[in-house]
């Protein structure tokens, strides 16, 4: 396989057509190597337009979204370089990668100790430096340097807890997948200076379930 031809193909079939088009973003798609956080087992499908497993048998939220959805909630996000972010849902450690290039520092947190590894390691290598992965429940740890500029869930909630809407400062920016199969949409929340909350849904998309985050009640009483 030619790499760089297979990561052109996919900023510019897959990624591009998404409505992806900060040219920030698509430069560090390939400034970050995908292929090095992807498990070896699965490299052929570094660049195609699916979830990567992470772990062989693993559950299905164990695994790198597709990178049209990555790229998309990264642009969503706008980090900026004084921004300090909490990433819930470390995976391979790659979105963590891209958020590291352009904030000043994140803390990602990943619930399966063995991904933990894994991401330290991926990261570890690849010479990022300014990210911090914990192995943590993001669902129910509630991190000691909060609140946050920017808070990602690499992942789908059934609703986006009042505890982590909580943690964002004046200014901060929240990214979610919310819902349930087979519709979810990607959920922007903007806390303003006067601290109220401020809700966009500007896409929808797929994603595998973060743990122990509740679901929704379909009961009114």
């Amino acid at each position: 396989m030619n790499t760089e031809q297979a990561r052109f193909n996919m900023i510019e079939q897959q990624i591009r057509p998404w409505e992806v088009l900060d040219n920030a973003v698509l430069e560090l798609l390939t400034i970050v190597k995908r292929e090095d956080f992807v498990p070896l087992a699965h490299k052929a499908l570094a660049f195609v337009d699916m979830e990567v497993p992470l772990r062989e048998g693993g559950a299905r939220g164990q695994c790198m979204l597709a990178p049209r959805v990555e790229a998309r909630l990264l642009q969503d996000l706008a980090v900026q370089k004084h921004e300090v972010v909490l990433e819930i849902g470390a995976g391979s450690g790659f979105m963590a990668a891209l958020l590291a290039h352009r904030a000043q520092w994140v803390i990602s947190l990943e619930i399966e100790p063995e991904l933990a590894r894994l991401a330290r390691a991926n990261l570890q290598k690849a010479g990022v430096h300014n990210v911090e992965v914990r192995q943590a429940d993001g669902a129910r740890d509630r991190q000691p340097e909060g609140p946050f500029d920017v808070i990602l869930l690499s992942g789908s909630v059934a609703q986006v807890p009042d505890a982590l809407l909580e943690q964002l400062k004046p200014g901060g920016r929240l990214m979610a997948i919310v819902g349930d199969e087979p519709v979810m949409r990607a959920t922007r929340v903007a806390r303003a200076a006067d601290g109220g909350l401020h809700q966009t849904q500007p896409w929808d998309t797929v994603a595998p379930r973060l743990l122990n985050f509740p679901a929704l009640s379909r009961f009114a009483f």
